[in-house]
């Protein structure tokens, strides 16, 4: 069915930006050392003498290739960092140098995906409708293993949406967005495992971020994440994908979106480049499994209404660059 193949091309979204009481990012940053730091306002603890410590977001590339020679850091040679204020003073766009991230595109009730957006937003954007009563959701696990931010884990939940400005044709936006790998999404959820994501992501973004445990665990066939409870500390959703073998080398540009409210109510966006190293995509529902429990996050997401899976992306090694947020208006204004 075309619809049916339209949504498989459907994209990711990053949180842009794309919060650690339990986390697991691995066994040797648990015993790092932290010094504490103040973002504005906040007592932030970080890795002491990490990249973070050192540099606040804008460590010279000479620095990333003496500690990490065997990172290709061709790509951020061409980008620019700008000193910017984002509730404190920091560099736009923020890199991750060394990442991967896996996927799971699901339909969802639409008019419960409406509800979750507030009504200014909804005036620029909409969730795509694939077919009646049907939108689109991505459920995204993160691993940034070297970043400007140091080492953290993230989980992003987003609805799919048009750009603002652009068509809501449903399948034929959806199939735009994917031939020119320009994915928009509005975020619904965002947990972090550092206080320094958390807080980043806050501040600088007005993001739904939190901060919890974030348990990742691999062996040769699958990956997953444990995503904790913070009322039980219990594991709460735990989210399973294969490596997948057809694991394409040819290096890929996508670029994912958001649209959302600044701290005084202002329609802002964000969006972040990234290049896709190594990545594949499956359409099997046994590629991934999504397990729902008794916590807060599992009740939300069972509010959504979950449906057919339409895509699982798998993709062990990516790069990318995260840009500060923009008011809305000055991007409609160009277009």
């Amino acid at each position: 069915m075309k619809v049916l193949n339209a949504v498989a091309l459907v994209g990711v979204f990053m949180s842009t930006a794309t919060g650690m009481a339990w986390a697991e990012v691995s066994d040797e940053a648990a015993e790092e050392e932290t010094t504490t730091i103040d973002i504005a306002g906040h007592a932030v603890p970080v890795v002491k003498g990490g990249l973070y410590d050192r540099y606040r977001s804008n460590p010279p590339l000479s620095v990333i290739a003496s500690e990490a020679p065997e990172v290709d850091l061709s790509w951020f040679k061409g980008l620019t960092k700008t000193k910017v204020d984002m509730g404190f003073e920091s560099y736009s766009p923020n890199f991750y140098y060394e990442n991967n991230r896996m996927t799971a595109v699901y339909t969802a009730d639409i008019d419960r995906l409406r509800e979750l957006m507030p009504a200014e937003v909804l005036e620029e954007v909409q969730p795509l409708q694939v077919w009646p009563g049907r939108g689109l959701v991505a459920f995204t696990a993160y691993t940034y293993e070297y970043c400007d931010n140091d080492s953290y884990n993230e989980i992003a939940l987003s609805i799919v949406t048009n750009k603002p400005g652009g068509s809501n044709l449903g399948p034929v936006t959806l199939v735009g967005q994917a031939m020119s790998k320009d994915f928009w999404g509005y975020v619904l959820k965002l947990p972090v495992d550092t206080e320094l994501a958390r807080v980043r992501g806050v501040v600088g973004y007005n993001l739904p971020k939190w901060l919890t445990g974030i348990n990742r665990h691999g062996d040769e066939s699958t990956v997953s994440y444990e995503i904790i409870d913070n009322d039980t500390g219990k594991v709460d959703v735990v989210f399973e994908g294969q490596k997948l073998d057809d694991v394409s080398t040819e290096e890929e540009f996508v670029t994912n979106s958001f649209t959302n409210l600044g701290h005084k109510d202002e329609l802002q966006y964000g969006y972040a480049i990234s290049r896709q190293l190594r990545h594949a995509s499956s359409m099997d529902a046994d590629s991934v499994k999504l397990t729902l429990n008794d916590g807060a996050l599992s009740h939300y997401i069972n509010s959504l209404g979950l449906g057919r899976l339409m895509k699982y992306e798998y993709v062990p090694s990516f790069q990318s660059a995260l840009y500060s947020t923009s008011p809305l208006n000055a991007m409609l204004d160009d277009n």
